[in-house]
């Protein structure tokens, strides 16, 4: 066994178990290490005469606490050096070794991305959440949420992202990309994801959000008048979009009261893009191109459903 360094152990008298800590803590035991680090494995560099390549299973650790932390590559070394909950769930020893830099952190994140490895964790975890129980059910969620995206100019460039586009929500307008959902109805697992440039409406996507398996459809009022597409791509689906008032046809008090008691259940997909908007802090584009972002959204997602999921995982363990 490796002798604890100093650097590590300390001569700290008095210590807490930080909300940080005890969060990366449930975290390492839920995450399905080996099943995603075989699927990397592949495409991961290999040792030979050079400088030997940083662990796979360490660098996986790394981009995943980008992913809940929201940090870039430059950060999640900083945050490496001055935290040591981090050093500790990613398995580094400063009296041994030091932190991978922000050019290695860089340098996985495009191999993910080169590979289109963030769309397969995502389908990695959701095979490994239905192994553990958690079935989908017949019923799905559909919604889409944006993502900002910087709208100024002055950069190397001089230009916007050309892949980034403006949308118009209520009075206001917007610029950036779309990230569209479907959930679950009973365990707010998401199970399809797609990105768009922000200009793409909701109904556009809503054949690839739905597994034709369903049984009930909720979404707001922008996927209202889908009856069709829904009869082609979920046959034995019921309709329960949100009614939509247009123009001088306002909706009536029963319209009303059936959206009332359809956004109850409408609601779980909010809560699901709040984890990924508010707690993981991807409310903003990091990166140019739908390519890049659109990798990010995958690993968020896969990422979101083992957060949403993480008690009844850890009871399972313990049992």
């Amino acid at each position: 066994m490796k002798q604890i360094s100093l650097a590590r152990g300390g001569f700290d008298q008095y210590g807490k178990t930080t909300k940080r800590a005890a969060f990366l803590a449930e975290m390492d035991r839920v995450v399905p290490w080996a099943q995603l680090c075989a699927l990397i494995e592949p495409h991961y560099p290999k040792a030979g005469r050079g400088r030997h390549p940083v662990g796979l299973e360490r660098m996986l650790r790394i981009h995943f606490l980008q992913h809940w932390f929201n940090l870039s590559d430059p950060a999640v070394e900083e945050s490496l050096y001055e935290s040591n909950s981090m050093r500790e769930f990613v398995g580094i020893d400063l009296g041994h070794e030091r932190v991978p830099d922000e050019t290695t952190a860089l340098k996985f994140r495009h191999l993910l991305e080169r590979h289109d490895l963030g769309r397969q964790i995502f389908e990695q975890v959701g095979a490994h959440l239905q192994a553990q129980g958690f079935r989908l059910s017949t019923g799905t969620i559909v919604d889409a949420t944006l993502i900002a995206a910087p709208s100024s100019t002055r950069n190397a460039s001089g230009a916007r992202d050309p892949e980034m586009k403006q949308s118009k929500k209520g009075n206001q307008w917007y610029f950036g990309m779309k990230a569209h959902v479907a959930v679950d109805a009973r365990n707010k697992l998401i199970h399809r994801v797609v990105a768009t440039s922000g200009n793409v409406h909701d109904s556009k996507v809503l054949p690839e959000l739905l597994h034709g398996k369903e049984t009930a459809v909720w979404g707001d009022a922008a996927y209202a008048g889908q009856s069709k597409v829904l009869e082609q791509h979920a046959p034995w689906a019921q309709d329960f979009t949100q009614h939509r008032g247009r123009a001088y046809k306002y909706l009536s008090q029963m319209q009303r009261e059936i959206n009332r008691r359809r956004s109850k259940v409408r609601a779980r997909v909010e809560h699901v893009i709040g984890i990924i908007k508010r707690i993981f802090g991807f409310a903003k584009v990091r990166y140019r191109g739908l390519a890049k972002n659109g990798n990010r959204l995958f690993v968020a997602a896969a990422l979101t459903n083992l957060f949403i999921v993480r008690r009844p995982l850890l009871d399972a363990l313990r049992a």
